[in-house]
């Protein structure tokens, strides 16, 4: 190479260093001046990031107080996941959460550190518990401070959150719905179901706040803004609780059904005619042709894409089925459209066990039973299983970096999703965090995480429940 030509000479450099790994780039830029300015182009390291990641929280790296850089950013976050991919001792922190006099019901994340978008210089995160004893509570997980906590009002029985706008929703045995101002814990509202048992559901359509409720005489309703004014209601499953209860990608959809009689099908409403209610015409609501459904889950990458476990023709065994639904709309009526795209059955003895089921992807889906773990493909190929636990599996968190399964052994399993050359992206079962001792606890009942924590719910014998939060930091 012309050593007149400068420029020439970069570019040529920078070419033959996209070739490289990020441990052979640093080892480069030792050899010479114009090899380390080559190997420190930013261009290279964004490259490397996105190869990596597809996606980087951009606003991080050019802060007003602070400018990190590229390479500074793919070095950082590396560290960082090696550490949540090893858990070795030293790196990360476990806190003990105490306070609750009753049974965790559920917690939320507040101010996570999004698993899509995460910040790895600011890792402070907070989560929201509800309890039987009636009180919701908020905590910093990095330093375990209680940072509030809520007047005591009757056993509560599930939470929700709408992180964006900051706003807790809880439900209570009376059938009590209140929002509750994250920061402070304020109480905003409160909306009566009078329904022993709720499953909520909170969602945003453009600008407009929505909650979802699951009542247990059947009925789904739903609440608009943030003082739960109440839009409509319809009746899916009479008489049995509903506690399936989801929305679409798209928003366009919601499903919802009983994992409490076999008899009964799922059903699937559109979401314009509960928020946007006819005064002549009811909700537009069609069932879903399979009955006896265990567990659903809406695909994330399809806009509405419903995978359901239900009962098989033969007795105790259980089927998959995908189902694409859409709306047929004419000039005098609009027709709902249920398509069956995929069915297989699961060759699994799961017996009575509770099924657990979130979906990775576009074709992975996540399946928990008993105290193993599956992976399959939308298509009905397994491929893999795990058994790490020695009691039923209670929880799973799945999010593009990993899978947490929480169980009754009083264990949490962390596994890591690793992309293969050969087989594509693949799960891999890394180690075990655990929850204290058995005289004194009976097990995980939640789990729940951001990018770098982990938090779980123990529960305690003597009826008071702890959270646990795992903390990484690079």
């Amino acid at each position: 190479m012309d050593p007149d030509l400068p420029q020439l000479i970069g570019d040529c450099l920078i070419h033959i260093f996209t070739f490289l790994s990020e441990e052979d780039l640093i080892r480069v830029s030792s050899v010479c001046q114009d090899w380390h300015e080559a190997a420190e182009t930013p261009w290279l390291w964004r490259r490397m990031c996105l190869q990596r990641w597809s996606f980087c929280n951009l606003s991080v790296l050019g802060s007003e107080q602070i400018n990190h850089s590229w390479k500074r950013y793919f070095l950082r976050r590396c560290h960082l996941e090696k550490k949540m991919t090893k858990g070795q001792s030293g790196g990360y922190t476990c806190k003990s959460l105490r306070g609750h006099t009753g049974r965790v019901v559920g917690f939320v994340y507040m101010q996570g550190n999004s698993s899509q978008q995460p910040d790895i210089w600011n890792s402070s995160a907070t989560v929201c518990s509800a309890s039987t004893d009636g009180t919701v509570r908020a905590w910093n997980v990095q330093n375990g401070e209680r940072l509030w906590c809520s007047p005591v009002q009757s056993p509560l029985t599930g939470i929700v959150s709408d992180e964006q706008r900051e706003v807790v929703i809880t439900a209570d045995s009376t059938g009590l719905i209140k929002t509750w101002q994250s920061q402070t814990g304020q109480e905003l509202a409160s909306f009566s179901t009078a329904s022993p048992h709720c499953t909520l559901l909170q969602f945003n359509v453009n600008n407009d706040w929505f909650l979802t409720v699951g009542t247990s005489q059947g009925s789904v309703c739903m609440l608009a803004d943030l003082t739960l004014t109440k839009k409509s209601s319809i009746v899916v499953c009479d008489t049995f609780k509903v506690n399936i209860l989801l929305v679409s990608p798209d928003k366009k959809w919601i499903a919802a059904g009983t994992k409490d009689n076999d008899d009964l099908s799922p059903k699937v409403i559109y979401t314009e005619s509960l928020t946007s209610p006819s005064e002549d015409d009811d909700p537009l609501c069609q069932s879903v042709p399979v009955t006896g459904c265990q567990a659903a889950v809406f695909i994330p990458t399809q806009p509405a894409r419903l995978a359901i476990i239900h009962q098989d023709q033969r007795p105790n065994n259980r089927a998959l089925t995908v189902f694409d639904v859409s709306i047929k709309k004419s000039k005098y009526k609009s027709e709902i459209q249920v398509q069956q795209v995929e069915f297989f059955p699961l060759t699994l003895n799961l017996r009575r066990s509770e099924i657990l089921l979130e979906a990775k992807d576009s074709n992975r889906i996540v399946l928990a039973a008993g105290e193993q773990l599956w992976v399959y493909s939308l298509k009905g190929i397994l491929l893999a299983t795990f058994k790490d636990h020695t009691r039923p599996i209670s929880s799973i968190s799945v999010d593009s970096f990993r899978v947490v399964t929480a169980s009754q052994d009083l264990s949490l399993r962390v596994l890591t999703w690793r992309n293969d050359r050969d087989r594509g992206l693949t799960l891999e079962s890394q180690y075990h965090l655990l929850g204290g001792s058995h005289t004194m606890s009976r097990g995980f009942t939640h789990v729940a995480c951001d990018y770098s924590s982990i938090v779980a719910s123990v529960e305690g014998n003597d009826g008071k429940d702890v959270l646990k939060a795992y903390s990484f930091t690079s």
